[in-house]
C-alpha cells in the first residue's frame, strides 16, 4: 500500500534512505535545515516542507535522522516540531542515535496526541544507506513494529525488534561499544603493519578470512590505505555516540575503560580540526603519538 511518508534529516545517511522510500512509489514530504540537500529528492517528485510540523501534518509515518540529542528534541518537541501537528493514528520513527530517556519523553508526548512512536537507530554507514543494507534496532510495541517494518525493509536488510521504546537506543549503545573496540584494533594493526614494512593490502587479505575478520577491516581499512578520510560516519558524531554510551554506563554504575580510552583518542582528532572526517581517522591519532607519518594527513602527502 502506498503511503504518505515524511522524512526529516537529509545528510549523508538520510538522503539515500529517503530516496529508497520514494523509489518504492511512496509520496514523500521532506524537511532539512539546509534546503539544497533536498534538491535531488525534490527533482524526483518529493514535496518540500518548511518545518518538521508541516511534514508531520502531511504524513502517515514520519522518519527522522538528525545529528545530536538537542536536534532530536527540537524536531519533535520544539514550537514547530512534530508533536505540535501530528495527526492521531500517525507514527513517528526516530533513527538518530540519541539518549534512551529522550525516546521515552517523545513517546509520551506523541501518545498524548494519539500517535505512536518507535526509536530505530541504524548501523551500516553511508554505504549501507546507499545500498539499503542497513541494520535497524527498533524499540516500540509489537503493533507499531509490524506496521513500520515494511518501510524499514526498503532502507535496510536487517530489521530487529529489541523491546519497548528506548531499547533500540540501548542496543545501538552496545553496537557503538563494539565498533569503538574494533576501530581501535584495526587502526593499531594498520599502524603496526606500516611501521614494520608489511604490504598493507596483503596483510588485510591474509587476516580477513580468520578470526580478525570484521566490517571495519572490510570497509574502513581500504579507505585508510587510499588516504580517504571522508565520512562514512563522522568523528564528531561518533564522539557523541560514545559519550551517550558512557553516560548510560555511569547511570548504571558500569565501568567501560576501553570505550573511555577510544573516546579520548577521537577527542584528540577532533582537537586537530578533523571532527568532520570519517572514523577511520583514528589511525592519525595513533601515529601522532609516536610522531610517525605512516599515513597522509587530510590535504597533505605522506
Amino acid at each position: 500500500m502506498k503511503r504518505r511518508l515524511g522524512f526529516i534529516g537529509l545528510g549523508v545517511m538520510g538522503a539515500p534512505m529517503a530516496a529508497h522510500l520514494m523509489d518504492a512509489g511512496h509520496e514523500l514530504y521532506v524537511y532539512n535545515r539546509t534546503r539544497v540537500k533536498a534538491d535531488a529528492l525534490l527533482a524526483g517528485g518529493a514535496h518540500w516542507c518548511t518545518s518538521p510540523a508541516q511534514v508531520a501534518a502531511h504524513s502517515d509515518i514520519v522518519f527522522t535522522i538528525v545529528g545530536y540529542p538537542k536536534d532530536v528534541e527540537e524536531v519533535y518537541l520544539g514550537g514547530d516540531g512534530i508533536v505540535s501537528s501530528i495527526r492521531s493514528g500517525s507514527i513517528a520513527v526516530d533513527m538518530t542515535t540519541t539518549r534512551p530517556a529522550l525516546m521515552k519523553t517523545i513517546a509520551s508526548a506523541l501518545s498524548s496526541r494519539g500517535a505512536a512512536f518507535a526509536d530505530a537507530p541504524v548501523s551500516g554507514g553511508d554505504r549501507g544507506a546507499r545500498e539499503a543494507t542497513l541494520t535497524f534496532m527498533v524499540g516500540s510495541d509489537e503493533k507499531t513494529f509490524e506496521e513500520i517494518r515494511p518501510y524499514l525493509a526498503l532502507m535496510g536488510a536487517s530489521i530487529n525488534h529489541c523491546g519497548e521504546v528506548s531499547m533500540g537506543q540501548q542496543t545501538k549503545m552496545c553496537n557503538q561499544i563494539v565498533i569503538a573496540g574494533t576501530m581501535a584494533g584495526v587502526s593499531e594493526a594498520l599502524v603496526y603493519a606500516a611501521r614494520c614494512g608489511l604490504d598493507l593490502e596483503s596483510m588485510i587479505r591474509t587476516i580477513r578470512p580468520g578470526a580478525a575478520g570484521c566490517w571495519t577491516l572490510d570497509n574502513l581499512a581500504p579507505r585508510v590505505m587510499r588516504g580517504d578520510w571522508e565520512p562514512g560516519f563522522m568523528v564528531d558524531h561518533f564522539i557523541k555516540d560514545m559519550g551517550l554510551a558512557l553516560e548510560e554506563a555511569e547511570r548504571m554504575q558500569l565501568c567501560l575503560p576501553s570505550l573511555a580510552l577510544v573516546k579520548q583518542l577521537y577527542t584528540a582528532i577532533q582537537a586537530q580540526g578533523l571532527g568532520r572526517k570519517g572514523t577511520q581517522s583514528l589511525v592519525l591519532a595513533l601515529q601522532s603519538i609516536t610522531g610517525d607519518r605512516l599515513f597522509s594527513l587530510p590535504g597533505k602527502e605522506a
